[in-house]
């Protein structure tokens, strides 16, 4: 039963994962909102490939388009500018990938259309810090924001006050007439002005023609995730967007439910936080989710527990997250948790869980089957 509850709860998030990949939701929405051909391309993000080759499938390869992604995520482009940087800590290409935008937008003549493509990871992929922020002191800030655990929007608050593209300042650059935003959300509430740091937000009041779209949610992948759990036959007891915690706590508190007795599967999206030391291991905040997890339901062998980003990848980890049952913990496992070492315990059992790159990302997907 442990591997029919494991190959359930595969099956099921990626039924998630593929009702809010970037191709299909960007195509699906070109057609919606009947985004008119545009005279350039921007895309920024995790899902920046992925939502490019749509528009490139739709208005075909000629329209001139930037690609600013993560490492290893941009196959599949014909003739676009590629600029593949680092997450979640920014690199030199993410201060190239920066330049690249506000050069693109500058550029635009008076009476263009500009299309931007925006999803999570823009905050690190592209930046254009203000005068006297170098990537040494950027790298830094970052790196601080991440360990103290704040959620995304405090976070995010902090990066627009280093960045002369962030916060609607990248479009405060265009001089056309009209900007079509299509975003995949990977923040509570779907606000555009929180997702990349307001890379694709407008000034206010903006001097163009702006029309913003949220095309993909977390709650459009856990709506899916419900309706594959019940083609299957299994009783979704509850679907909620929740995990904005510390690991520890949310774990605590999901851990009470967790120990009853319903039997069928439980959704949970958002994304919880964690608190770093100085010198983290091998992890991600849905690694370290898991194994807390983990804990709370050791010796029960009627669960098991699916945590991950719907993006693929976990932190600065190739893994997407955790995958446990009751046999998972072990005593030692503290200290793993204590050194943010969470993916390396985690793959001493064989309970990393690795997707690989989505072409999305609208946060993190918790699936526990009670059976």
């Amino acid at each position: 039963m442990a591997g029919d509850a494991a190959q359930l709860l595969e099956d099921i998030w990626q039924a998630g994962v593929e009702a809010v990949r970037g191709d299909t939701a960007t195509a699906a929405a070109l057609v919606q909102h009947k985004i008119a051909r545009p005279d350039r391309i921007v895309a920024v993000g995790k899902a920046a490939a992925a939502m490019a080759r749509a528009t490139q499938a739709h208005f075909g390869t000629d329209v001139p388009t930037l690609v600013v992604t993560k490492y290893g995520h941009a196959e599949g482009l014909v003739g676009a500018e590629v600029i593949e940087a680092a997450h979640p800590v920014p690199d030199e290409n993410s201060l190239k990938g920066g330049a690249a935008l506000a050069k693109a937008v500058e550029a635009m003549a008076a009476d263009s259309h500009l299309l931007m493509l925006v999803s999570g990871g823009a905050s690190s992929l592209a930046e254009f810090p203000e005068e006297g922020f170098d990537l040494a002191a950027l790298q830094a800030e970052n790196a601080r924001l991440l360990a103290q655990g704040l959620d995304i929007h405090a976070m995010n608050a902090q990066r627009k006050t280093l960045s002369r593209i962030k916060g609607g300042k990248l479009l405060a650059r265009f001089g056309g007439t009209r900007v079509s935003t299509l975003a995949l959300s990977d923040v509570e509430g779907d606000d555009l002005s929180v997702i990349g740091s307001g890379i694709g937000d407008a000034p206010t009041p903006p001097d163009f023609d702006f029309a913003p779209h949220i095309i993909a949610s977390n709650a459009i992948a856990r709506a899916a995730c419900a309706a594959r759990a019940a083609a299957l036959g299994l009783n979704v007891l509850s679907n909620q967007e929740t995990l904005y915690e510390d690991v520890s706590a949310l774990a605590s508190r999901l851990g009470v439910t967790l120990r009853g007795d319903a039997v069928g599967l439980r959704i949970w999206g958002g994304e919880p936080t964690v608190i770093l030391p100085s010198n983290p291991g091998e992890g991600g905040r849905n690694q370290a989710l898991a194994l807390e997890i983990a804990r709370e339901i050791q010796g029960r062998a009627d669960l098991h527990v699916l945590v991950a980003g719907t993006d693929g990848t976990d932190g600065p980890t190739a893994a997407a997250g955790g995958l446990v049952d009751g046999a998972t913990w072990e005593p030692h496992a503290t200290d793993a948790l204590k050194a943010a070492d969470s993916g390396r315990f985690l793959r001493s059992k064989g309970a990393l869980f690795t997707s690989g790159p989505t072409g999305t990302n609208v946060m993190d997907l918790a699936l526990a089957l009670q059976t």
